[in-house]
């Protein structure tokens, strides 16, 4: 159990980002491409209980790319987050909530726990995670951890770690405070529907990608 600090910055130019986090010699955290396909199922009560008092609780599948069938099975994470707060004090615009998570083996027996308990997957969302840690030379970094989605609703960066560090990182990737954006992929995902004018349904992408 431990509070989450962490913000979003969206990605305009891919291209400067990508050189930004080379001069930082940011590296992937995870072996190979370092690139990641997450599948999340956010669940809840039919009165949406859970969503009602700024709760999640969520199944994520994590796949890394190149992964194929006959070899080990993706990882499995149940996520509960309590409600955000504001960060006490710093008045730095980050979000800051309460996080539980553990790594589970079967995805399809937890769903069936959620459901005999009255509780449905109502919302699924995808995309491409690649996790970066700078080099231990920048002490500065060391508990930050940069993380480069691409989502069905655009590119984006999170920071998360502690508030310094993310402040610096995001002056070192070219944004400001301005730039900040604390919302969920569900929110971002709702106000892009709302901008097309279409119906909200699953964040996916429309082609593998």
């Amino acid at each position: 159990m431990a509070n989450e600090r962490e913000i979003k910055l969206k990605v305009e130019n891919e291209k400067a980002l990508k050189k930004a986090l080379a001069r930082l010699r940011a590296k992937p955290f995870v072996a190979g491409t370092g690139r990641v396909h997450e599948w999340n199922v956010i669940f809840d009560t039919p009165q949406g209980g859970l969503a009602k008092h700024g709760q999640l609780l969520r199944i994520r599948k994590e796949t890394p790319e190149g992964k194929q069938k006959k070899e080990s099975a993706p990882r499995i994470v149940l996520t509960f987050k309590k409600p955000a707060m504001v960060a006490e004090g710093d008045g730095s615009g980050h979000k800051v909530r309460e996080e539980i998570e553990t790594e589970v083996k079967d995805a399809a027996a937890l769903q069936g726990i959620f459901e005999g308990l009255g509780m449905s997957g109502w919302f699924s969302y995808e995309k491409y995670r690649t996790t970066m840690k700078l080099p231990g030379s920048a002490k500065w970094a060391r508990d930050l951890v940069i993380e480069l989605d691409e989502t069905p609703v655009g590119t984006f960066v999170e920071l998360e770690g502690p508030a310094e560090a993310i402040d610096r990182a995001a002056v070192e990737l070219g944004y400001a405070k301005r730039d900040y954006i604390v919302k969920s992929y569900l929110a971002l995902y709702l106000e892009e529907c709302r901008r097309r004018g279409e119906t909200p349904k699953n964040m996916v992408f429309q082609k593998s990608q």
